[in-house]
């Protein structure tokens, strides 16, 4: 028996979150990957799947975590994985702590393909602080510099980094400033301004200036961009982009909906990246966490890092829907 969390939506929707000590293999589902988890973290995701929302939670009861770094423990006798038995992977994405059981748990069960081998100069802690969030932020950059639209590469001016507080935006900032960008980072509180410089931003934003309506076609600003708000926001910087720019996007706390026009597109030729780290095939997850094992300062990572017990991931779950993390927070699963 093992420990995790496991979240129960009764027919009544009352939601259900607690700490089980006797969790057994057959309740982790299917997977030919048996692993021991050893680090997990808190995404926005997790905080919804923790509050039992059902557009992320979506098997019941499940144990949240997209998220996770361990070793192989157990593989079943059919299957062609090229890994062994105590190899150190990384999986996120693929529906873990959606529609598969997640990593807040001391075990898991995962298919062989959805693995990635743990880079060497990276520790387990440093990569579940990276996770998901700086996966994406990787994806995003790659994006950027060599224009997986068919857009140009980025060109001398300067980057803006939207939502630069979470976890994307963090990353992000230390990649690009790691690089010799100039990166603008945007947020909506001034306390956070010591940080984001400390990250490597060169300066911040009132995120207000960006959530303002405007003319589709505004001032040229930013080289390139990566939003992880959406909504108003990412219609503010598609407007605000030079001619050939990039904008990735791969959130949506700011709205589903972009009130914008064609214009920034066929006038400007900008181009809209959309990111999707869910899906992302292996080749381009492998290019995405080499760029970070390479690209980003540890130190700086291990600045924007807090870690937490698997205890107190659910009260951390209902922190991050409220807006109080920001940077990384790791869950040590054997604490």
């Amino acid at each position: 028996m093992f420990r995790g969390l496991q979240v129960v939506r009764a027919d009544d929707n009352t939601v259900t979150v607690s700490l089980r000590a006797d969790l057994q293999d057959a309740d982790l589902g299917a997977g030919e990957i048996t692993l021991d988890v050893e680090w997990s973290g808190i995404n926005y995701k997790d905080g919804m799947a923790l509050a039992g929302n059902r557009g992320v939670m979506r098997t019941n009861p499940l144990i949240p975590g997209i998220d996770l770094v361990g070793t192989v423990s157990a593989i079943d006798e059919t299957s062609a994985s090229t890994f062994a038995v105590g190899d150190a992977v990384i999986v996120n994405g693929w529906g873990i702590g959606e529609t598969q059981h997640g990593g807040l748990s001391e075990r898991a069960k995962v298919r062989s393909d959805w693995l990635v081998p743990l880079p060497a100069s990276l520790t387990p802690r440093r990569a579940a602080a990276i996770g998901t969030a700086g996966f994406t932020a990787a994806l995003s950059v790659l994006a950027l510099e060599h224009g997986s639209t068919g857009a140009a590469p980025i060109g001398d001016g300067e980057i803006l980094v939207t939502g630069a507080t979470g976890g994307v935006g963090s990353i992000a900032i230390a990649l690009l400033a790691a690089s010799g960008y100039r990166v603008i980072a945007s947020t909506g509180r001034d306390e956070h301004r010591e940080y984001l410089l400390s990250l490597g931003a060169a300066d911040t934003i009132s995120r207000a200036e960006l959530e303002e309506p405007g003319r589709p076609l505004q001032k040229e600003r930013w080289a390139g961009v990566i939003d992880s708000v959406g909504g108003q926001t990412l219609a503010t910087a598609l407007s605000q982009t030079v001619w050939g720019g990039t904008v990735t996007a791969c959130g949506m706390v700011g709205g589903t909906e972009i009130p914008t026009s064609v214009l920034p597109f066929i006038l400007r030729g900008v181009n809209l990246a959309g990111i999707n780290s869910v899906e992302c095939p292996l080749p381009l997850r492998l290019a995405a966490w080499q760029r970070l094992a390479d690209g980003l300062d540890t130190s700086l990572l291990d600045s924007m890092t807090t870690e937490i017990s698997l205890a107190a991931a659910a009260e951390a779950g209902e922190s991050i829907l409220r807006g109080e993390l920001h940077g990384r927070t790791v869950v040590n699963v054997r604490s």
